[in-house]
Parts: C-alpha cells; structure tokens; sequence
C-alpha cells in the first residue's frame, strides 16, 4: 500500500441514543466530540439507531397508523371541500 494516502483507523465511540447503548468499533470517521468510556478517552459519534434499538433486531413491532393514505388525506384536508 502507499503511505500517507488512507485515512486513520482507530477505534470509535458510537452511542445510539434510543437505546442508550455504546459500542466501541474501529472506523475512519472524523468526530469533533470526545468522550471517555471505560476509562478511555475515544472519538464521539451518535446514532438515531443500530442493532440495539432497530425493531428487526429487537424483534419489538412498532405501532403504525390503521389508516390509509386516502382516509388520513380526507380527514386532513376536509375543510378545503368545495362547492358546486
């Protein structure tokens, strides 16, 4: 491989804030942030979602509208009716 050409591996903080879970991976991201976890002080990065709270995962089921699409669209524009 030629030096000075690939970005720095090193290990990462990743927090998924739903589940408040850390994992520590190696990666190439760049953070701002820093945080110490378990003594160590690692690059921070958050995350909306991973294995710990994805519902795939979880095997948890999330509840979704009943409605259809054409049921909620009457429902939110049924005061726009016009008149012949």
């Amino acid at each position: 491989m030629r030096p000075n050409i690939h970005p720095a591996y090193r290990e990462v903080l990743f927090h998924d804030t739903n589940a408040d879970a850390y994992f520590i991976i190696g990666s190439t991201l760049n953070s701002q942030q820093t945080r110490t976890y378990q003594g160590k002080e690692y690059p921070y990065i958050t995350l909306d979602i991973s294995s710990a709270s994805h519902p795939f995962y979880t095997g948890e089921q999330r509840q979704t509208s009943n409605e259809g699409r054409v049921a909620n669209f009457n429902k939110r524009f049924s005061r726009f009716k016009r008149s012949q």
